[in-house]
């Protein structure tokens, strides 16, 4: 028997979730190990080498989409930027991995991941909401709880398009930026 490489089980490994996170986005629920493995052009054994069963097959789908979400997150460099540049990197880093991973429930986890979750992804979006605030970037009379509310509410809305193909990803990142940062009415000096 052959030994693969970690390097080339981890490239088949990667491929396999990115097809299984497209066909449950197009098929929910009711695509099998079977459909996963056609889409993929590997035998169902293949796909049950890398994810012996259907549980572990959705961990490792949310560990990837999890793993990439934070990675854009922390490489967007809220930090260094300007109040509304870090929140149009944010936008792209979560429109972005969405429209990747697609229909995955990345929030509906453990309370470890809860935890992983505040600390990797809410912490820095709370820096930035609370920098926009204390600078004046942002208005003063609503909390920075409810505009994370509202900007949550937003990125929800746009992802659930990308997902059904409505928009894009740069489109929906583009919307809701502009949106949250200066609403739906046309600008009186235009």
């Amino acid at each position: 028997m052959m030994m693969r490489s970690p390097a080339l089980r981890d490239h088949v490994a990667t491929g396999l979730l990115e097809t299984a996170a497209a066909v449950l986005a197009e098929r929910g629920e009711s695509a099998s190990m079977t459909d996963i493995a056609e889409a993929a052009g590997v035998a169902r054994a293949t796909l049950y080498r890398y994810f012996p069963n259907r549980e572990a097959l959705r961990q490792a789908l949310y560990d990837a989409a999890f793993a990439d979400l934070t990675a854009r997150v922390a490489d967007a460099g809220l930090d260094t930027a300007t109040v509304p540049e870090g929140l149009a990197r944010l936008t792209r880093a979560f429109v972005g991995a969405a429209g990747k991973w697609r229909a995955l429930e990345l929030f509906h986890k453990t309370p470890g991941d809860a935890r992983k979750l505040d600390r990797e992804l809410i912490e820095p979006m709370r820096g930035l909401f609370e920098r926009g605030a204390a600078e004046g970037s942002f208005r003063g009379d609503v909390s920075v709880a409810t505009m994370i509310e509202i900007y949550v509410a937003l990125l929800e809305g746009a992802v659930s398009r990308v997902i059904r193909g409505r928009l894009g990803v740069e489109e929906a990142s583009s919307a809701i930026t502009a949106i949250f940062l200066n609403g739906v009415l046309d600008s009186p000096d235009r």
